[in-house]
Parts: C-alpha cells; sequence; structure tokens
C-alpha cells in the first residue's frame, strides 16, 4: 500500500505511516527546510520540492493520498460548495490530487477549529467536494493525548472512502504518558531562552502553574492589558507539570501567550525535548535554523497519532473492520 502525501512537512504523519507499514510513493512539500529534513532522514523516499500547483498527479496511482493542507477560507462566490468553489485555496489542491489520482482512500487532517470555520461551511465545502469526486466522507476530532502522545493537542481528521470501503477511527487508549515519561533521557540539544526579567518572573511560578500564581503587582506589570482582558489566560506564564501531558506545542518555544516552561528548570524546551513530546524518534534530524526546526516540529503531525491513522487505513483497505487496541500499537518511542 502506498500513498502520496502533500505539505509533507517535517514528516510527522509520513514516518507514522511508515511505521504503520504504508510505503510513500511521493512527498511532496515547498520549505525547504522541511525537504531537506525529509531527505536527511529517508533518502530513499521521493520528496518532491515545489509547489503542489504545479504538480500533475494524472499518471500517478495509489490507493492512499493524505496531506495536512493550510486551513484558507472561502469566497462563496456561486454559493455551490463545489469543486470550484475551492479554486485558490490548498484545499483545492488537495482535492484536485484525490480527483487525478483516484485513490481507494484520501485523508486530511487540521487543526480543531476547521470544524468550527465560518460557521461551519468551509468543512461543509470540503465534505461536499469529495462527495461529489464519489467519496463518502466523515470526519471527527482525536485528541493525541489518547493516542500514546503526551501533549494535548486535538486535530479534525477528514477521511473519504470509495463505496465498499469502510474506515474506522482508532480508538483512544486508556493510557496516558506525561512529561516524565517524554523526557526520560532525552539527549542534549541546542534550544532557545528566555530574557533576563522573563526568566525573574517565571521563576516564581510552581510546577503546573501561571500566571495567577504571581504576586498581585508582578501579575500586573507581566501581562499589561491581558490582566484586564477576559478569558482564562492560563496559557501565560505557564510552566508544565512533571505529571501530566504537555500542552499543545506551538511553531515557536516561548510565545508569551502559550507558555511552555519546562517543568524544573526556567527556559523553554530544547529541540530534542519538542521532538520527544511530537514522538519524534531521536534519530530523526531536523534541518535549517533553530527557528526553523522548532517551526517545523510544532506543525507536525505527532508521529504516534499518524501510526495510529495509518494502521486504521490499512485494516480498512484489507476489510477488516476492527479497531486497534492498545496492545497492537508499540506503547511508546521513548
Amino acid at each position: 500500500m502506498k500513498t502520496v502525501e502533500l505539505f509533507a512537512g517535517a514528516g510527522g504523519l509520513g514516518l507514522g505511516l511508515e511505521n504503520a507499514g504504508i510505503e510513500h510513493e511521493m512527498l511532496v512539500e515547498i520549505d525547504k527546510d522541511c525537504v531537506a529534513t525529509l531527505k536527511r532522514n529517508r533518502p530513499n523516499w521521493n520528496v518532491v520540492h515545489g509547489d503542489v500547483q504545479e504538480i500533475d498527479f494524472k499518471s500517478i496511482k495509489t490507493d492512499i493520498v493524505t496531506g495536512g493542507f493550510p486551513c484558507q477560507a472561502f469566497s462563496y462566490a456561486g454559493k455551490k460548495l463545489g469543486f470550484e468553489d475551492t479554486r485558490g485555496t490548498l484545499f483545492f489542491e488537495f482535492a484536485r490530487a484525490v480527483k487525478e489520482i483516484e485513490p481507494k482512500i484520501c485523508l486530511a487532517e487540521n487543526v480543531e477549529g476547521l470544524v468550527r470555520h465560518d460557521k461551519g461551511r468551509t468543512l461543509k465545502t470540503m465534505i461536499s467536494v469529495l462527495e461529489n469526486l464519489g467519496y463518502d466522507v466523515q470526519y471527527k476530532v482525536l485528541n493525541a493525548v489518547n493516542f500514546y502522545v503526551p501533549q494535548k493537542r486535538k486535530r479534525m481528521v477528514l477521511v473519504g472512502t470509495r463505496k465498499g470501503i469502510n474506515f474506522l477511527y482508532p480508538q483512544p487508549n486508556k493510557k496516558i504518558l506525561t512529561i516524565k515519561d517524554a523526557l526520560k533521557n532525552v539527549p542534549k540539544s541546542d534550544g532557545t531562552g528566555y530574557s533576563q526579567k522573563r526568566e525573574e518572573v517565571l521563576n516564581l511560578v510552581p510546577p503546573g502553574g501561571c500566571w495567577i500564581d504571581l504576586p498581585e503587582d508582578i501579575k500586573k506589570d507581566f501581562m499589561g492589558k491581558s490582566y484586564y482582558s477576559g478569558g482564562g489566560k492560563r496559557g501565560m506564564a505557564r510552566r508544565m507539570s512533571w505529571n501530566e501531558p504537555c500542552l499543545t506545542l506551538t511553531t515557536s518555544p516561548s510565545q508569551k501567550q502559550t507558555e511552555r516552561c519546562h517543568p524544573e528548570e526556567t527556559r523553554p524546551f530544547t529541540i530534542r525535548e519538542y521532538a520527544r513530546i511530537q514522538t519524534f524518534p531521536d534519530d530523526w534530524e531536523f534541518m535549517g535554523g533553530k527557528s526553523s526546526q522548532y517551526k517545523q516540529i510544532g506543525n507536525a503531525v505527532p508521529v504516534k497519532l499518524g501510526e495510529f491513522l495509518g494502521k486504521q487505513i490499512i485494516k480498512a483497505l484489507n476489510g477488516d473492520n476492527s479497531v486497534d487496541s492498545s496492545h497492537q500499537v508499540k506503547l511508546s518511542a521513548f
């Protein structure tokens, strides 16, 4: 079973599918550092560096098409909720690949917010497009923490199948991994730091705590206008706890609104710690500068989540209507 993967990034989904037993016919990616990462780690993969809009898929025939396309709004000019309405967006390119390749199954993942985007009309359009191409379509929001990923990370997974193919989403597992599980014996690596002022503030925050644990005067000074705004703001001055999963990693390890401070040391997570939390193996190297490496990891599909999805794709194509239980996927890459 082979897949064509669009928007391959640093290889989180691709590696997860490989671990499940799926081979790659082609992986398409436009970012040069992501391409360098893919080629460095899997020189045997057919990695195409280029704009997906310029690639003709008509000569390719595979059973599977996958990809995590960036979310873009549609104009709804014709209000037909069809293929043409999505032209000019990256979802259109995903749909075009599906139309030209004619796979038995296609899988797209995106942020949880896509379900609510433009009052649900964006997702409705996507579903309509794939249905018009002859697919039965379903979607579900999965939390990676339920699939041996030590991170609370929700993703919307959209699946289209040809008539007669029954895809079942993997069932959540009861075992929840923590940051302590993830970072055991993690290799030392490069990482970014905090300014002196920020470090002084975060030194006052206990494991599992955030801005609410700061003294009132420091709280007001650190938060500025955010102090008076609504919402929980629990991501500000947030220090992680060893005994809990990490909150969703972002593309930058030190954003003030979404702080992810190390549980014990007053610093952001390092590159290899970021990778562990996303369930990349320690030998998966990331190319490019430090900020690019953080971005690649932060944007990735967690490898373990990709593996669970891959196993369900294989089952669907083999006509096996069962779901993976915890003993069928190796517990941990750590």
